[in-house]
Formats: C-alpha cells, sequence, structure tokens
C-alpha cells in the first residue's frame, strides 16, 4: 500500500475517532471534568485548606492539581482506546481493516492518537477548571507538553493490549480496576514519595505512573520526585514496549481473527 494510501487511512481512523468523542461529549469528556471538580473541591480546598503548604512551598492545591491533571489523561486515554477497539472488535470491523491493504502500524497508530486527543482534551478541561480554584504558572512548558504526550501514549497503547485480548466487555474494566486506579492513587498524585519512609519508598519508585507524574509535575511547578532524565526514559521504554507488543499481536492476530 502506498505511503499516501496509508495516509488516507491513517486520517479516516483519526477522524472516525474524534469524531465518535465529539458526538457523544456527554460521556466522554463531561464526567471525568465532574470528578476532578469533585476532587479539587474535596481534597483541595476541604482537605488542603488544613495541610497548608507542602513541599517546594507551594499550596496543597497546587501540587495536587498536575497529578490530577495526569490522572485524568491516563485514565481517559486507556479507556478511550480499549472501548473503542473493543468495539470495532465486536463488530467485526477490525477483521475488515485487517484484510485490507493498510498497514498494521496504520490501525495502531489511528487507535492511539484517537485517545491522545481525547486525553488531551480532558486534561485541558480538568486544568482550566484547577485554575478556577488555585494559580498556576507553568514552568517548564516544552516538559509538560511532552510528559502528556507521552504519558497518554503510553496508556493508549497499554488500552489497545487491554482490548485485543478481552473477550467480553467486562475484561474492559478488569483492569483499570484493578490495575490502574492503584497504581494511579499510589503514583504520587495526592503526596510526595519522599515523605514515605522504607522500603515503602523504594518500591513506589517501581511504579511506572510516578515517573509521568512527577515529569508533568516538574513542567507545572519545576519540583519532582524522581529525576526528570529518567523519567523520560522510563517513558520511552514504555512506548517502545508497548509499541512492538501491539503490532506483534495485530501480525499475529490474536484475539482478532475468528
Amino acid at each position: 500500500m502506498s505511503a499516501s494510501a496509508n495516509l488516507v487511512a491513517l486520517h479516516t481512523i483519526v477522524r472516525r475517532e474524534i469524531v465518535r468523542i465529539m458526538r457523544i461529549w456527554t460521556q466522554t469528556l463531561i464526567p471525568p471534568a465532574i470528578t476532578m471538580t469533585l476532587y479539587f473541591v474535596i481534597f483541595g480546598k476541604l482537605v488542603g485548606s488544613r495541610i497548608g503548604t507542602i513541599e517546594g512551598g507551594f499550596t496543597y492545591m497546587q501540587y495536587i492539581v498536575p497529578g490530577l491533571v495526569m490522572m485524568s489523561i491516563i485514565t481517559n486515554s486507556y479507556g478511550n482506546i480499549s472501548s473503542s477497539f473493543f468495539g470495532a472488535k465486536f463488530s467485526r470491523a477490525v477483521e475488515e481493516m485487517l484484510v485490507s491493504p493498510m498497514s498494521n502500524w496504520v490501525i495502531l497508530l489511528g487507535y492511539v492518537l484517537g485517545a491522545v486527543v481525547r486525553g488531551m482534551i480532558v486534561g485541558a478541561l480538568v486544568l482550566l477548571i484547577a485554575l478556577l480554584f488555585t494559580r498556576l504558572h507553568i514552568a517548564h512548558p516544552l516538559v509538560t507538553v511532552l510528559s502528556v504526550m507521552l504519558g497518554a501514549t503510553i496508556f493508549s497503547l497499554a488500552g489497545f493490549v487491554n482490548a485485543v485480548y478481552a473477550k467480553k466487555f467486562d475484561d474492559i474494566a478488569l483492569v483499570p480496576t484493578f490495575v490502574l486506579t492503584p497504581l494511579t492513587y499510589l503514583g504520587g498524585v495526592f503526596y510526595s514519595v519522599n515523605m514515605l519512609g522504607q522500603p515503602w519508598q523504594s518500591i513506589s519508585r517501581i511504579n511506572p505512573i510516578l515517573y509521568m507524574v512527577s515529569a508533568f509535575r516538574y513542567g507545572v511547578l519545576g519540583i519532582s520526585d524522581v529525576d526528570i532524565g529518567m523519567a523520560f526514559v522510563v517513558m520511552l521504554i514504555f512506548v517502545v514496549l508497548l509499541s512492538w507488543l501491539a503490532l506483534y499481536l495485530l501480525k499475529r492476530g490474536v484475539g482478532l481473527r475468528s
């Protein structure tokens, strides 16, 4: 298949995903915005007013904003691609794409870009809502953008792998409930891992979400629990590994061909 034809196929998949997101915006955009608003009110205002300043001299509200924004990006990127691709698999639309001339990387990239777009839209909404509660100054804009893109990409790829292996809709909710949510809450969203004693601090550093949250917090506030260089190395490793796994599954047709 020629490069121009692949680009047309890629544009078609991405456009379909974005149209899907915007068509059901009351399900894809509004619920996470409301949920994060409740987090800001309960944790930022009610709890944070009693905590005072935290690491770096920031208020607790300012400290948790990057973590909550990244959490919304991660969960929505993951949820978008897992539900969308499994829906396509359930309706046998994936089989039509697999037998078409389009390359496997076009299928993967199209779905990933759609999920990243949703994650970034939700993240932007949550950040705007946060500005109603506190003041923020982006310390490192480039780091902020790169960490958002990599974090959304990683969990879009992870959601794709989940959708490939899922055999029923219940399997889509299994990983977010028992893996994604615990890792997110233990990834330094609401606290600094430097506050933990050993061995919990060392155990927390195994959590990949910690590096995403810390990188984004560094971009926004200029503080981080981990070395920024190491954070980007970890994220890039996950992007490469998950991309390879997703393309391998597409090539083999695991869970896709019947």
